[in-house]
């Protein structure tokens, strides 16, 4: 295992009912809250029980409800302009990975003193002149998405109209104080929100699981059980909207994939950089592009590690290893996850998505220019080259 610093501040707040407590812990953090979310009727309950029970513990509160997907800089501008005309002392975010990371954003961005708030942002990782946020107003995080957990890590994915670019901000000042998780909340998700945002759970689990270190025995087994047990719950949360127990297991899966527990001394999350590129430039929203880069990056790799695809095959897929191969539970575990992605109603090529093998070289570009480092490469395990990418992209047409 590789040496690692641990540390997460975030109080959790878990279960079903429990957003009725938004008002006292919110009242230990701030008198007047910004409340970011969505301005669509996808949160419009949420957000008027919340204001309820923010009036009654004595939090004033002003929404900033211009929230969209792939927050744009010019938009986290805007409602840094408003928490300040508000006098805002706490955001409070509400909503799926969109709107948890712009109420981040915007908390750093009211007490940012390094000019342009796309400062903030890593635009480059081979020529990094990001200045991170050092401090931020405090957070109260609302997850009604289970998906990116935003609500226990510190970074905020933000995008820039002007330059075509969708990258991170990563400050320890951007955890949140308190996340409260109501799988509740989730109950009204469509089916294609709900089945995304899944796909982008597993999605944070298995980039280290596959692209990560070779040797953990504890963290791999801890994948391999996460990503299981979401396998298992996708369905019938799809088949039945409020089924309990499987909102609240999709809900602390999704936590639970990006808090860092899945990925103490990894930090590789290189199928994510694609999946950007693959947003900025051709609006495929985030968990459908991660279904599509997934099955065509583990095709490209799986000769690489075929120990660790068969122990996908048969532990998180459940495909009967007896009297295979490694290389045989390798394809077959594959091809159960895209029949899985297929299933839950997510595309598994870019084709479906009106991309076409002309357009790779410029995402292969797009990718370069942010996400490969000073050596020139995509940092993985094994390290990715243009060529390489060009020929994952191909697989996924």
């Amino acid at each position: 295992m590789n040496n690692f610093t641990y540390h997460n501040p975030v109080k959790v707040v878990f279960g079903l009912g429990t957003l009725k407590q938004a008002g006292e812990e919110a009242a230990k953090l701030g008198k007047r809250a910004l409340v970011v979310s969505y301005g669509d009727a996808s949160v419009t309950g949420t957000l008027a029980k919340l204001k309820g029970l923010l009036d009654s513990a004595g939090v004033a509160s002003q929404e900033f409800l211009e929230v969209v997907p792939n927050p744009p800089i010019e938009m986290v501008a805007r409602g840094v302009e408003a928490a300040k005309a508000f006098g805002a002392d706490l955001v409070v975010g509400v909503g799926g990975g969109s709107a948890m990371d712009a109420a981040k954003a915007i908390a750093a961005g009211v007490l940012y003193t390094h000019g342009d708030l796309w400062n903030m942002v890593y635009a480059s990782h081979s020529n990094v002149t990001a200045q991170p946020p050092e401090e931020a107003l405090p957070l109260l995080l609302i997850p009604t998405l289970p998906a990116t957990g935003s609500e226990m890590n510190m970074c905020s994915v933000v995008s820039s109209t002007a330059r075509g670019q969708k990258s991170y901000i990563w400050a320890d000042c951007l955890f949140a104080k308190t996340a409260i998780l109501d799988p509740e909340l989730t109950y009204s998700l469509p089916p294609f929100q709900t089945a995304c945002g899944a796909i982008d759970a597993i999605s944070h689990v298995l980039e280290i699981y596959i692209n990560g270190q070779d040797e953990s025995d504890l963290l791999h087994a801890w994948q391999l059980a996460l990503m299981r047990t979401i396998v298992e719950n996708l369905p019938k949360a799809l088949a039945n909207p409020s089924d309990a127990h499987a909102r609240t297991e999709l809900m602390w899966c999704a936590t639970c994939g990006l808090n860092g527990w899945a990925s103490p001394g990894d930090a590789w999350t290189p199928m994510h950089q694609v999946g950007h590129v693959l947003t900025s430039r051709h609006g495929i929203n985030h968990g459908s592009s991660l279904a599509i880069v997934m099955p065509a990056w583990m095709t490209y790799h799986k000769a690489l590690k075929p120990e660790r695809y068969a122990q996908f095959a048969v532990k998180a897929m459940g495909i009967c290893p007896h009297g295979k191969s490694a290389a045989e539970l390798a394809d077959e575990g594959i091809a159960a996850f895209r029949d899985f992605i297929k299933a839950s109603g997510v595309p598994t090529t870019l084709g479906e998505k009106g991309v076409t093998a002309a357009d790779i070289p410029a995402i292969v570009e797009g990718v370069r220019t942010v996400s490969f480092n000073a050596d020139g490469v995509l940092a993985s395990n094994p390290p990715v080259t243009a060529e390489a990418l060009s020929e994952i992209l191909k697989l996924a047409l």
